[in-house]
């Protein structure tokens, strides 16, 4: 048992490259989406709730009050470009292996048949009674 735990030392793992690709692509992604939410949420906060607010002289661009244009407009423009990037630039195509999908579909087939035959022999049984 002692030579099994010292061949599996935690810190000597090798990992997949499918697995190490998706992970940091996973990391990448989370910081940019909390990023995106560190933005949004106290600039809407602080620009967009303030106290008593008139109507008729609310800054805006584009038509759009400011507080909305800077704290959701531009970060999710920010957000189109930065994914548009990500995934036809930045986000590698790796190699999962063969398919054995006719070999697959075969077996569940069979097993499709099997489970068939199994119901019909017991509504054969079920009838007989």
């Amino acid at each position: 048992m002692s030579s099994l735990m010292s061949s599996e030392n935690p810190s000597q793992t090798e990992y997949d490259a499918l697995f190490l690709n998706s992970r940091r692509e996973a990391i990448i992604i989370f910081f940019v989406w909390l990023a995106g939410l560190v933005w949004a949420v106290p600039y809407c906060y602080l620009n967009g709730y303030q106290g008593n607010i008139d109507p008729e002289n609310i800054e805006t661009i584009w038509g759009i009050p400011s507080w909305l244009f800077g704290g959701i407009f531009v970060p999710w423009i920010v957000a189109d470009l930065f994914t548009t990037w990500f995934c036809f630039f930045y986000m590698t195509d790796d190699d999962l292996g063969e398919t054995h999908e006719e070999a697959d579909l075969q077996e569940e087939i069979a097993e499709m048949h099997v489970a068939e035959g199994k119901r019909v022999e017991s509504g054969k049984k079920e009838t007989e009674l």
